[in-house]
């Protein structure tokens, strides 16, 4: 099995819901456990690198603040340094199984975690460890989703995996309307055009620049990050082709 790996460095995107409750709110450190066993095997078990870009929303987002007068760039400040929380949640929970992570911040924050920086987050992949990146982009008006697309980019990973709570990419929102369609395949130049709302353009623009594929995947299903290493057809990819 490890032969019919197709792709070996991997960027996975992890929405900030996925570190919650029931309700997608708060830490649940059942189900960070739970994300932290699997990439531990999934780790121990191919010769792949792992890099993983978080996000907040589980605790805050910039957008929940948006009927205030608080200014936007704080908020979304806020937002970021609610990625950091979930990134050393993850990390205690990977490390707990004897995998090595290393935590990388756009932020300054070094009592907890590393700054990023591209040569070292490199080496850490090529030594083995698996490298959490928090804090976004460090810049506001910026989604998570354009930070994982620059770090693919940065880190010239040979994908980019989105998790979301659905299968893929749809025509329409699959919770909202029962005769949506899931697309198989898309272009970066589709996605753009028909303002797919999965990532944000920035971030499907970049992936288009540096020809790194996308795909969108549901995250209840874990196994599906192995069958996408393999190449299996899961979800929804996004390419140039």
């Amino acid at each position: 099995m490890k032969d019919t790996i197709k792709y070996k460095r991997i960027i996975l995107k992890l929405s900030g819901e996925v570190f919650g409750d029931a309700q997608n709110r708060g830490l649940s450190f059942v189900e960070i456990d739970k994300i932290a066993h699997y990439l531990h095997d999934l780790k121990a078990k191919y010769p792949i690198e792992i890099a993983l870009v978080i996000g907040g929303g589980n605790l805050f987002r910039g957008r929940d603040g948006h009927h205030t007068a608080a200014n936007k760039a704080t908020l979304d400040h806020i937002g970021m340094l609610a990625t950091i929380m979930n990134g050393l949640a993850l990390q205690e929970a990977i490390e707990k199984y004897g995998s090595i992570t290393r935590v990388m911040s756009s932020f300054l924050i070094q009592a907890v975690c590393e700054p990023f920086v591209r040569r070292k987050a490199i080496r850490h992949l090529e030594k083995g460890r698996i490298v959490i990146l928090v804090g976004g982009t460090g810049n506001p008006f910026f989604t998570t989703d354009s930070a994982a697309a620059l770090r693919a980019g940065e880190l010239q990973c040979d994908i980019l995996l989105k998790a979301t709570l659905v299968d893929g990419i749809y025509t329409r929102d699959p919770r909202l309307h029962k005769n949506a369609k899931l697309y198989k395949k898309v272009t970066y130049q589709e996605a753009l055009e028909k303002r797919l709302k999965v990532m944000d353009n920035t971030a499907f623009a970049i992936c288009q620049r540096e020809q790194i594929p996308i795909v969108v995947f549901n995250m209840n299903d874990l196994s599906n990050i192995e069958k996408i290493i393999h190449g299996e057809p899961v979800g929804t990819l996004v390419n140039g082709n």
